[in-house]
């Protein structure tokens, strides 16, 4: 007789393992595809489960494959990423880093670790029917990995249908998760503003044209754009965040100032229109003044959004796990920006968040006293078991 697969006794039997893996990847952490060490350990771990492996897609990034011991045509990929930030570290605990500079900040050291959890209790009894991509993924802090392995073929070498992520989420208490049915994170693109006046001594501004003006006009103006163009009930985000102009002299306007920032928006229309409300309005607030100025996008992540039957999926196995009260359903998006965006532009999926602490638990992401909160893992491995449990039973 076949026993079925207790997720939450499975990953609690792994927790030492687990948390003995988390932290030695967070003692070692590597940068946007750097990941060598990283990408080797978790290649070496699949390969002793008797598991397909595949490297170097994206560079460092790999996919473990794992078909189910029943006949199935489900083919679902699940992601975690494995890059630490250029982040110095402050804490003092045996597994702080030990490469000076990088640090494993956003808890990326715990996703791989709950990901290859779930992957070791699922090659001992792959009893489910289908196959199971386990897609560990380099370079989501701003080098854009995601797009990179799919750039390498991701989803033309594995016929992968429905692809789901899962980040931790500081602020939302240890054994708890959030679920959305549309937006999770917001698209990112960054701007530099260049402006050119004339410039000349401060004592004769009539026979100059002062950028630094136009500048502080374009600061006050910029701010209109959402405010006055995006409905209400929609969001967007424009930060100026940068100003660089002048040479120190008190007594000298410059010729040039620059300004730089970031837009965040949950959706495509919203981005657009920002982008085309902004050009126009640094141009001509720039005529205005008998200046010239210019736009420069830096195109960044675009927005992260779920499939709703897919959130729904996830949200079903969450509250299987810890109870209706413990999941939070459709809570507000953050305006911080994923690439896991790219691989849901590709295949309908959905990326949902595991508490890692409230304000007393977890510092923030991003932080230099961050860490990953070793309790969950078991949850975080018990949720990717029951999921593919749920997908594929």
């Amino acid at each position: 007789m076949t026993v079925k697969l207790d997720p939450t006794a499975a990953a609690i039997q792994l927790h030492t393992d687990m948390q003995q893996w988390r932290r030695d990847i967070h003692k070692h952490p590597e940068t946007a595809y750097e990941e060598f060490r990283t990408s080797e350990f978790v290649a070496a771990h699949l390969r002793t489960l008797g598991m397909e492996v595949h490297t170097g897609l994206g560079g460092t990034g790999l996919v473990g494959v794992l078909h189910g011991k029943r006949p199935g045509d489900k083919h679902i990929g699940l992601r975690a990423d494995m890059d630490a930030l250029p982040l110095t570290e402050l804490n003092t605990f045996d597994h702080k880093s030990c490469h000076h500079g990088k640090m494993h900040g956003c808890g990326h050291d715990g996703h791989t670790t709950m990901l290859l959890g779930a992957a070791t209790a699922l090659a001992e009894n792959p009893d489910f029917a289908g196959t199971v991509y386990f897609i560990f993924q380099p370079a989501e802090e701003n080098g854009a990995g995601a797009r990179r392995m799919i750039e390498d073929g991701l989803f033309e070498r594995f016929p992968i249908a429905e692809v789901y992520g899962m980040h931790n989420w500081p602020g939302i208490p240890a054994g708890q998760f959030a679920v959305h049915p549309g937006a999770v994170m917001a698209s990112t693109d960054s701007f530099d503003i260049a402006i050119t006046g004339k410039g000349g001594h401060a004592a004769m501004p009539d026979t100059l044209t002062d950028p630094v003006l136009v500048a502080g006009h374009i600061i006050t103006a910029v701010q209109s754009i959402v405010a006055r163009n995006l409905r209400p009930v929609d969001s967007g985000v424009i930060s100026i965040t940068h100003m660089v102009g002048g040479s120190g002299a008190y007594n000298v306007i410059p010729e040039t100032v620059s300004l730089h920032g970031t837009i965040r928006t949950l959706a495509e229309a919203q981005r657009s229109l920002i982008k085309q409300r902004l050009r126009q309005l640094v141009e001509h607030t720039a005529l205005a003044f008998d200046a010239q100025a210019s736009v420069t996008f830096i195109p960044g992540y675009p927005a992260t959004i779920n499939r709703p039957a897919n959130a729904q999926a996830c949200y079903q196995v969450a509250m299987a796990l810890v109870g209706e009260a413990c999941v939070a359903w459709n809570p507000p998006p953050s305006m911080g920006a994923e690439d896991f965006a790219y691989m849901l532009q590709q295949r309908p999926g959905a990326y949902i968040w595991i508490g890692n602490g409230d304000a007393g638990e977890s510092r923030p992401l991003h932080n230099p006293h961050y860490d990953f909160n070793d309790t969950i893992l078991p949850l975080g491995a018990s949720y990717w078991i029951r999921l593919v449990q749920h997908l594929c039973g």
